[in-house]
């Protein structure tokens, strides 16, 4: 199965909500980071929880952060965090959340973290 990944350069991309089975496609293709930019339970029970991606995440060999944000409300400081990752994370990386969108817009606010 091929994932919908929006690559965004060579180093980054993003996607909409990924379930611990797609993590081996993720590293497959190459990505050596995954971060998680959606709150646990933002839609409900049903929704993956963090602990379950990260746990085969970390059981590929995969690097993991989890950098939770709600949609229309990214501070400051969640801004500096991924900034951060995106510095320190080896690349390439993946970031996802519901749509990919909140990914995203906090990757291209983070771009201007110097």
């Amino acid at each position: 199965m091929s994932l919908p990944i929006s690559c965004h350069t060579n180093e980054f991309g993003t996607l909409g909500q990924i379930d611990p089975s797609h993590l081996a496609e993720i590293a497959k293709q190459g990505y050596k980071s995954v971060i998680n930019n959606r709150p646990d339970f933002e839609e409900g029970p049903n929704q993956p929880r963090n602990v379950d991606i990260q746990a085969q995440a970390e059981a590929l060999g995969l690097n993991y952060a989890y950098l939770p944000v709600i949609a229309g409300a990214i501070t400051p400081e969640q801004v500096v965090q991924m900034a951060r990752l995106l510095k320190t994370m080896p690349e390439p990386i993946l970031a996802f959340c519901r749509s990919g969108a909140r990914s995203t817009n906090l990757y291209h606010m983070a771009l201007q973290v110097r």
